[in-house]
């Protein structure tokens, strides 16, 4: 079991263990010593988002790499998947996003990418963790000469404008759309815009001036009711939300209606497979996908392949399979033939080509995958504890998947981000899952002492 890293890396109350800048000192020790190999000058990248706590554990960060003989390129505010871009592109040995993502200011997180854009696998957090926790490198202080150094790259977000510009069509530009695009004050607030802009689209920004403390508050992906009534007061052709780090993206369609990470993956994958560039015929995704996404898809000629939720997890099975397409319903996508992680412009540009090579508006394009009725439920918990266990919530559960009768399903798991117990129904009728889900959460909430949101 893993004591620091979850799903996506560290991550929580910034200047509270484990996001204190003691113990970001220690991660970038063994980061250090784990990437550090052979007589040459080893080089690991940091880029972050636009939190406050940002500066504290980026200059802590640093201080543990520098200590254990390896350069710092500091690459200051840019989207998790710019520093994997600039990490594979420089031939850095490593690169770290700080950043909690989609949490609030408060929080904070540090994720590492190998020297080809990936995601860290288990094992190399596990081992990480075993140097930080035994000190076992404690006694290792290079001196004089052999002390790392830090630089800072001035034109990191330029390269990644140009960089996610030549994902797009080169017969194609984007002009004629008028499109609203909210930054969520985080990452991205400098790069999206250009990017968009530059390709020719009229572009209404908001969430593009980050103060530190407004990071994904009432803007981003997490709340598309901004951007949605942003597109129908300009008349806009559609809405592009990203999060904090812009690993994903949500849009709304001309008419303000929310198209899903789910509807996206449709588009984008049916359209490759009319094209001939979907990779054996198949799309990643994971268990929260929603079982149209699986219709559509056989309807196409394709397939689904669905992993645990993570999009790293997406990744190792994309990579495993030799599949290049694959993502999650928050709106992570991932086009292995053009980079590594998710990234929320890059998805955004494929949609919009998609959209001006045929001429058709967003909710044209979303009719391709018709969604069974889905409900989540959060139930926020103290500690983790197998909930089978508790005879009252194990009934419950079980009768419910009996009602539902193979035309629908259960799934409920802890985040991997967040202290919460996530309760997932899918079925025919909303009104039955939905009222089935909130007595599973008030069941667990009661035995287990939690608290349910709807």
């Amino acid at each position: 079991m893993k004591k620091l890293f979850g799903t996506d890396g560290v991550r929580g109350v910034a200047n509270v263990y484990p996001m204190t800048a003691e113990m970001a000192m220690q991660i970038g020790r063994a980061a250090a010593y784990i990437f550090k190999n052979g007589k040459k000058r080893h080089r690991i990248v940091i880029g972050k988002d636009t939190r406050l706590s940002g500066y504290m554990l980026e200059s802590a960060l640093m201080a543990g790499i520098c200590s254990m003989g390896v350069d710092v390129l500091l690459v200051g505010p840019l989207p998790t998947p710019g520093i994997a871009n600039i990490t594979s592109s420089m031939r850095a040995d490593a690169g770290v996003v700080i950043s909690a993502s989609h949490n609030p200011f408060e929080d904070n997180g540090i994720k590492f990418f190998s020297r080809d854009g990936f995601k860290l696998p288990d094992e190399t957090e596990l081992m990480m963790e075993e140097l930080i926790f035994s000190k076992r490198i404690d006694s290792l202080r290079p001196t004089a000469k052999e002390v790392g150094k830090a630089y800072r790259i001035d034109d990191a977000q330029g390269r990644f404008v140009v960089f996610l510009k030549s994902t797009f069509p080169k017969d194609l530009d984007l002009s004629g759309l008028k499109i609203v695009l909210d930054c969520a004050n985080g990452a991205a607030y400098k790069v999206a815009p250009a990017v968009f802009e530059e390709l020719g689209a009229e572009v209404i920004s908001i969430g593009v001036k980050p103060n530190g403390t407004n990071i994904n508050a009432d803007c981003g992906s997490l709340h598309p009711e901004v951007m949605s009534q942003a597109v129908k007061e300009n008349g806009a052709d559609l809405g592009i939300a990203l999060d904090g780090d812009a690993d994903r993206v949500i849009f709304v369609d001309e008419y303000g209606n929310v198209v899903d990470g789910d509807r996206i993956m449709a588009i984008c994958a049916t359209e490759m497979l009319r094209q001939g560039t979907l990779k054996q015929n198949t799309l990643v995704a994971t268990v929260m996908s929603n079982m149209g996404l699986d219709i559509a898809m056989k309807r196409a000629g394709g397939q689904v392949i669905k992993t645990a939720v993570g999009d790293r997890y997406v990744v190792e099975e994309m990579l495993k399979g030799g599949y290049n397409l694959g993502g999650e319903q928050s709106g992570h996508m991932i086009f292995l033939d053009h980079n590594t992680t998710g990234d929320g412009v890059l998805s955004a540009l494929q949609v919009l080509a998609i959209m001006q090579r045929h001429q058709k508006r967003l909710s044209e394009l979303a009719l391709v995958m018709d969604p069974l009725p889905q409900v989540l439920v959060n139930v926020r918990l103290g500690e983790k504890s197998d909930i089978m266990k508790v005879p009252e919530i194990a009934k419950m559960i079980n009768d419910v998947e009996e009602k539902l009768k193979g035309e629908g399903r259960v799934l409920i798991r802890y985040s991997g981000t967040e202290p919460l117990l996530r309760i997932m129904l899918e079925g025919s009728d909303e009104g039955d899952i939905r009222c089935w889900a909130n007595d599973i959460a008030s069941i667990v909430a009661q035995k287990l002492g939690g608290e349910a949101r709807g």
